[in-house]
């Protein structure tokens, strides 16, 4: 028997983005397991170090694109609806919007150093382009965790209840296509 995760907020709006975090997270570990072919010195040439960054860049293209769905939802509704009660000007809210944007840089410096011709990179070469994946992994992980632990929990407390029939009316929506 399958046991199913319980979500841990009552406001059904932090659940819709709890959930979302469950779907990356699972889009993420397709993505870091080529990235440890990498970190495990599992990849021995250059031909399969280059079909490795392929379907790196495939999974990390169909990643992106529910992340920043999942992004704009918490920049758009979330952190100002909360940023209204606890501020937005320093704190919790502008330190996680910030790593919003270091995500995006690291995804986009890899997607930008892999997508020139690739066939005279060396394998250390490719080493070192992963590196920024593995990056972008270890800071959403840690994100995720942040907003669950801090900021989740911090609204699932201060919402009134109006605010969670809007939130949950504006984020209730889907990230994939």
């Amino acid at each position: 028997m399958v046991e199913q995760e319980q979500f841990q907020f009552k406001v059904r709006a932090l659940r819709v983005l709890e959930n979302e975090h469950r779907y990356l997270k699972y889009l993420m570990n397709e993505w870091f397991q080529l990235v440890l072919k990498f970190e495990n010195d599992d990849v021995k040439s250059r031909l399969e170090g280059l079909m490795v960054i392929k379907d790196l860049r495939e999974k990390l293209t169909a990643f992106e694109k529910p992340l920043k769905r999942h992004q704009a939802k918490e920049e758009q509704y979330f952190f100002p609806m909360l940023g209204a009660y606890i501020g937005l000007e320093q704190g919790p809210i502008l330190s996680i919007e910030e790593e919003h944007q270091e995500i995006d840089a690291y995804i986009q410096h890899f997607f930008h150093h892999s997508m020139h011709d690739m066939n005279e990179m060396s394998l250390d070469s490719m080493n070192e382009m992963v590196k920024d994946v593995m990056e972008a992994y270890e800071v959403l992980m840690v994100h995720m965790v942040k907003e669950e632990s801090v900021l989740f929990t911090m609204a699932d407390k201060v919402l009134k209840e109006v605010d969670e029939e809007v939130l949950l009316e504006q984020v209730n929506t889907l990230i994939t296509e």
